[in-house]
């Protein structure tokens, strides 16, 4: 089976629901777009931004093509977690503590990624005698 490569139609399918069923659609696009803001915010994504509208957008679309694999992934499952701690919290206490630490975790290795793929040294540093 292929993977989804639409953003809207995979994070629906990880939140549970079924990819025709579009009730919820205008909530979901909501909160993904919150998390590519915050993604954008740690400098990761397009400069100036990225935003979905439907279900043509895609994770290419969005995903620097000079992130590993692991990285492409764990990109998607921020963002699933982003928008099922907003649209749908599970219902204990314990499991949203959970999603969120797992949420923490992968924002650090996202900025860890970020920065061995992205910084160069600055050649304007002055060199040590």
């Amino acid at each position: 089976m292929a993977v989804e490569q639409s953003i809207l139609k995979s994070t629906k399918k990880n939140l549970g629901l079924d990819e025709n069923y579009d009730a919820f659609d205008h909530d979901v696009i909501t909160h993904i777009n919150s998390a590519f803001f915050t993604l954008n915010q740690l400098g990761i994504g397009p400069e100036g931004g990225f935003a979905i509208e439907g279900d043509e957008e895609e994770w290419g679309d969005f995903v620097d093509a000079d992130l590993n694999v692991s990285a492409k992934n764990a990109l998607k499952t921020f963002i699933y977690l982003y928008v099922r701690l907003i649209f749908d919290p599970p219902g204990t206490p314990h499991h949203i503590q959970a999603a969120k630490e797992q949420q923490t975790e992968l924002t650090h290795r996202l900025l860890m990624e970020r920065e061995l793929v992205r910084w160069t040294p600055s050649s304007s540093l002055p060199s040590l005698p």
